[in-house]
């Protein structure tokens, strides 16, 4: 009887149109059925045929759908490998084991089995539950988004979505759930807090979003990563420190990303204030009209931005092209001066002035000066160290240094120790030009008088002698000027810092206390905030590493270091030959002696500042040098 349902079952397969591998299984077990008279078994080499396995089983598994599916040439028994005897198996003396997909399918198991799903227990069967009428997905993301809802969104976050629903409607480009989780290699998300979740929810979204070509394809603009990357989020992003600061998520969400102008999207301007107060309690409606995607080279949409960028911009480029300019004339004069110089000794043509006392010292600064002095060094180099790194993110010097540190919360707090500092030193130098204006009796004049007197770091008309002076030094035209108590490159250092403080001090305190200055100023505010204190602060390193060390320390005359800064000590000699004009007016005025030091620095204390001195200078320079790498390697965005 069971050999005829047997031949019955195969009959009834071939003209139902079943596949072909099918029918052959099932004439191979008709002949051997009918001229053996014993079904197949494995143990005689082959398998049991399916035919014989659907005799059975045929009311659970269609064989229609099994002989079409992508298991449809494989046997029963290719799967269910323990069932070696049929009338063992049809006595239930060999239990069913669980199928081991792995057999097979290797490179999904090794995914799978590292797998968040693999560490709950998930098991292959669990998800893949059509597995006798499974077809190849063909990379249809409708069939994976099926797959995954039913354990997952059950609330329809995701399919309410606007990549859910590019999915439903047909778009392969849309997002799908394993384009950001995979198939098989699911990892754990991790906590809110950690790097690997924090990162995760950023990186994701950036496979697709800057792919140029697929966003054009689909109609979105690409400007959301290149505008979150040059945030200040997305530095830290790149930087390999994603644990502090905002990524996509937090903004958009995971799952239930909507447009904008939808009312329940999270980005939607009713919702800001409630998606910015979790990293920033004290947001206000104010606060929230920050441009999160602002170009500043977008004329159009952003016309502030655009204009910030564009003047400091123009500060940027004209004030180097001035002094770099003025830098090389001056390298270039003075080495051909030395060189003539050289060939007059030579020569015997050269008569030297002899200078009495031409070593004694005379105080030029003060201890308070030179203190004050440290501190810019100290502050300066500690701001510049810790804020290029971000400036630079997208170097891997940058993320070197950044890892020295510890992660960009250290630099951060360094950056901050260093902002303090500066406005301690800021607010010594406003109580002494206080004193000097109105308070300090060794000085003649008014406060007018002495604004614009020669003992004044304020310009005056005898600067723009000073500067043609100059020029025509440079060109072979006239002499090389002498000077008063401060040269014009001086004055304007000294005036570029309290520009820099408006410009970088007030920018900084913007960015440092968001929430506050939110109270009372648009969001927007930050966004040119931070143009201005990115390009000023590009501005004051790129001037203090090359301009600033040239006139100071590098110049012919000077080099390799002027050290009247640490001790406040100058020469007779060479106060009359570079300041001619001041030793002239104190001798006038009879004062020459009341600055005449009475003793020297000591040697340890010297050994101790030139140290200092040339450390900071060693760690400009390399700065410098790598801000050109930078720029030469297309960064700095």
């Amino acid at each position: 009887m069971k050999v005829m349902y047997n031949r019955r079952n195969a009959v009834h397969i071939f003209f139902s149109g079943a596949s072909m591998s099918l029918f052959l299984f099932s004439l191979l077990a008709f002949f051997s059925v009918t001229f053996s008279g014993s079904p197949l078994y494995a143990e005689q080499g082959m398998a049991i045929d399916p035919a014989t396995c659907l005799g059975c089983h045929s009311e659970k598994i269609s064989v229609h759908a099994f002989a079409g599916s992508v298991h449809g040439k494989n046997a029963c028994t290719s799967c269910h490998v323990d069932i070696t005897d049929l009338a063992k198996h049809m006595k239930k003396e060999i239990k069913v084991q669980k199928v081991q997909c792995e057999r097979c399918h290797k490179k999904q198991n090794s995914e799978h089995y590292a797998s968040v799903h693999a560490e709950k227990g998930v098991t292959c069967a669990q998800c893949h539950t059509d597995i006798h009428t499974h077809n190849y997905w063909k990379n249809d993301k409708r069939i994976a988004v099926a797959k995954c809802v039913q354990c997952h969104d059950k609330e329809a976050v995701y399919r309410s979505s606007i990549h859910g629903k590019g999915v439903a409607a047909g778009n392969m480009d849309s997002a799908a759930c394993h384009d950001c989780h995979n198939l098989h290699a699911i990892d754990k998300l991790g906590g809110a807090t950690d790097h690997k979740g924090r990162e995760f929810h950023t990186k994701v979204c950036m496979k697709c979003h800057s792919d140029k070509k697929l966003m054009t394809k689909n109609k979105v603009t690409n400007v959301a990563v290149k505008s979150y990357i040059e945030s200040y989020h997305g530095k830290n992003y790149r930087l390999g420190f994603p644990d502090k600061v905002a990524g996509c998520a937090d903004c958009h969400t995971a799952h239930s990303v909507l447009p904008k102008s939808d009312p329940k999207s999270s980005v939607n301007p009713a919702n800001l204030v409630k998606q910015c107060t979790p990293c920033h309690p004290k947001a206000t409606s104010s606060f929230s009209k920050f441009y999160s995607h602002g170009e500043m080279t977008d004329k159009d949409k952003y016309p502030i931005l655009y204009y910030t960028f564009v003047a400091m911009t123009g500060l940027l480029l004209s004030t180097f092209a001035v002094f770099w300019v003025h830098t090389l004339l001056w390298m270039f004069r003075g080495f051909v001066e030395n060189r003539e110089n050289a060939a007059k000794i030579a020569a015997g043509t050269h008569h030297h002035v002899a200078i009495v006392d031409a070593h004694k010292q005379y105080r030029r600064f003060n201890k308070l000066h030179i203190f004050l002095h440290i501190l810019v060094i100290t502050s300066f180099l500690l701001l510049s160290v810790t804020g290029l790194p971000l400036k630079f993110s997208d170097q891997q010097w940058a993320q070197f240094i950044m890892r020295l540190y510890g992660g960009a919360a250290n630099a951060g707090l360094l950056h901050r120790v260093g902002a303090v500092i500066t406005f301690i030193y800021f607010g010594s130098a406003l109580v002494m030009v206080v004193n000097f204006l109105f308070i300090k009796r060794d000085i003649p004049g008014n406060p007018i008088q002495r604004l614009f007197g020669p003992d004044s770091l304020c310009f005056n008309l005898r600067d723009i002698r000073d500067v043609v002076g100059m020029v025509k030094w440079f060109f072979y035209k006239g002499p090389k000027p002498t000077f008063e108590r401060w040269t014009y490159w001086e004055k304007f250092d000294f005036v570029a810092v309290f520009w820099g403080m408006f410009a970088i001090g007030g920018s900084g305190l913007m960015l440092w206390f968001p929430e506050f200055f939110g109270q009372f100023l648009p969001g927007w505010a930050f966004n040119v905030a931070t143009i201005v204190h990115s390009d000023e602060a590009l501005l004051a390193t790129g001037f203090i590493f090359t301009v600033h060390f040239f006139n100071t320390h590098g110049r012919p005359e000077k080099f390799p270091m002027d050290f009247v800064i640490f001790n406040g000590q100058i020469a007779k000699e060479e106060m009359i030959e570079e300041r001619g004009d001041q030793w002239k007016r104190y001798e006038e005025l009879g004062i020459t002696e009341k600055f005449a030091c009475k003793k020297t620095s000591g040697a340890l204390y010297e050994f101790l500042l030139k140290g200092f001195g040339f450390s900071a200078v060693l760690i400009g320079i390399g700065l410098m040098l790598l801000m050109i790498l930078a720029f030469i390697s297309g960064g700095g965005h």
